[in-house]
């Protein structure tokens, strides 16, 4: 039970610097009666600023303050909820906003804000538009129920029916729902750039290792040509090693020019013999006379000598150059050999080189393990991706469950629909008790549908404005009752600012006061 007390306020519109209290619960009706604009409504705009730091008339929050003393405004509100006393205290030059609760202030840390918040939703469990609905009702600024909007009704309804919690938990839900999307989406970037990088990652693992392969075989194709191309210069080199095998031209040629040298010697002594025979008569050794005969006997002898040297020296010259061509052959053959062994100990030390590269390449992984350790923590990375796009995904999917159960065709219209059929009830309880005899239904919108006696079917405008007074009433206090029996607002606090003397005639009257003494 919201129990009010007492309201206290001073340099409140044209209130002074005292302060003009009133106690709520002094006596169960209080009639306040005053001329025009001597400040009778005063009290509605003390309890909607205590309460709700807004006036209940049309105008500013700075409009509210005594325009002469131009500050000072305070308004204090004594009530109870349960077992705790509050006391509520805001002002205006000086700003203040205090809470109490049982004669200790409450934490002033929190934002302004954050407090009223507090106080609305955890102390009062009502807001303005409610308040102003069930507790304060006033001819010229009160808005009636039915003149309302869908949404501005419905939100009265769910506050009096105490599910606003369920707009509450919409609203954070649709958060959720945002939050999840950009979630899922971020996540879908994540995921699908994980697998561009899985790819491209096994794209150049397999070019590094077709790269190592290719360098392996490639190097031993080379290894084997070149290894094929010292057999086949070994073979020449054997051949040519054969072919000069046991080969004597130098020794031969020594030997033919050493006969060469004894001939042309042998030759050379018959031409001074002959020579010596032609010009002398005398032997130079005995000194005896040499005969014509003997002398030319001699000189045949000699010339004979001379033209069988001569025929052998030419035979020996063939044979000398023969020897000579052979030796030049095998030099040329032996140059040949030399040439080919030397080739042999190049590519031979090429082969080297080639195997050595061949194990280098083999023993060469980091390139290929870098790229194998990358790619076992990108794909660590899409594992991580998925589970959280299914664990995403499953949120979604129970997200959208409580959507359609929180949204406004979902629990609360069944929770409405409970309510309907008592609300039509009440409404049509206190409209007979004011002698207005028609038949009228809410729907689930909130939309009117009334009929008279007769069954014909009107709407809320169709009526005079004492007959609207009546439906309004008896929506106010049917709201109270509905408040009552669901605990959500459950006051001892009505006040109706110039309703008996607006639109209801005197009947009307009667017939109101009577209900307001059964409340």
């Amino acid at each position: 039970l919201l129990y009010f007390k007492s309201i206290r306020w001073k340099n409140l519109l044209s209130t002074g610097n005292q302060f003009t209290e009133i106690q709520l619960d002094k006596i169960s009706t209080t009639l306040i009666v005053g001329e025009n604009g001597s400040g009778k409504s005063t009290v509605l705009d003390a309890l909607c600023f205590g309460l709700f730091s807004k006036p209940f008339r049309r105008i500013n929050r700075p409009q509210l303050i005594n325009s002469i003393n131009d500050g000072g405004l305070l308004v204090e509100i004594d009530f109870e909820v349960g077992s705790k006393s509050y006391m509520v205290r805001r002002g205006i030059k000086k700003n203040i906003f205090e809470i109490f609760i049982n004669g200790k202030r409450l934490n002033q840390d929190a934002k302004t804000a954050d407090q009223q918040e507090y106080l609305e939703k955890t102390i009062l469990k009502l807001n303005y538009k409610s308040f102003t609905q069930i507790v304060l009702l006033g001819a010229n600024h009160y808005i009636p129920f039915m003149q309302l909007k869908s949404t501005d009704r419905r939100t009265i309804i769910e506050d009096l029916l105490d599910i606003q919690i369920f707009s509450v938990m919409n609203g954070l839900l649709k958060f959720k729902i945002s939050e999840n999307k950009e979630d899922s989406q971020n996540i879908d970037v994540n995921r699908k750039l994980s697998v561009a990088h899985i790819s491209n990652t096994e794209e150049a693992i397999n070019d590094l290792k077709k790269t190592k392969t290719n360098q392996i075989q490639q190097n031993e194709l080379d290894v084997s040509n070149n290894e094929g191309e010292v057999d086949r210069l070994n073979r020449t080199i054997k051949e040519l090693m054969d072919s000069i095998s046991g080969d004597k031209s130098a020794q031969t040629l020594k030997e033919l020019e050493g006969y060469q040298g004894g001939i042309e010697r042998k030759i050379m002594s018959s031409e001074k013999e002959i020579e010596f025979y032609e010009q002398n008569d005398t032997c130079s050794t005995c000194s005896q006379e040499l005969s014509e005969d003997h002398k030319t006997k001699m000189i045949d002898e000699h010339h004979g000598l001379m033209h069988k040297s001569g025929t052998a020296l030419l035979q020996l010259g063939n044979k000398i150059e023969d020897m000579k061509s052979r030796l030049d052959h095998v030099s040329k053959v032996q140059t040949a050999i030399t040439t080919h062994q030397n080739q042999i100990q190049a590519i031979n030390s090429y082969i080297t080189k080639l195997k050595d590269q061949i194990k280098e390449i083999e023993a060469r992984e980091d390139d290929i393990e870098d790229k194998i350790r990358k790619l076992r923590n990108l794909k660590g990375d899409l594992k991580n991706c998925m589970e959280k796009q299914e664990k995403l995904s499953s949120q979604k999917l129970l997200y959208e469950t409580a959507y359609v159960l929180l949204k406004d065709t979902g629990i609360k219209t069944r929770i409405i629909k409970q309510y309907l059929p008592i609300m039509n009830q009440l409404i049509n309880k206190y409209l007979a008790s004011m002698d207005f005899f028609v038949s009228f239904n809410l729907d689930e919108k909130f939309e009117e549908n009334i009929k008279s006696r007769h069954r014909d079917e009107f709407t809320y405008d169709s009526f005079s404005e004492g007959e609207k007074m009546r439906i309004d009433l008896a929506l106010l206090f049917t709201w109270r009752t509905i408040a009552k029996m669901k605990n959500s607002v459950n006051t001892n606090l009505l006040i109706l600012d110039e309703v008996f003397d607006s639109s209801l005639d005197a009947n009307g009257t009667d017939e109101f006061l009577k209900i307001l003494n059964h409340l």
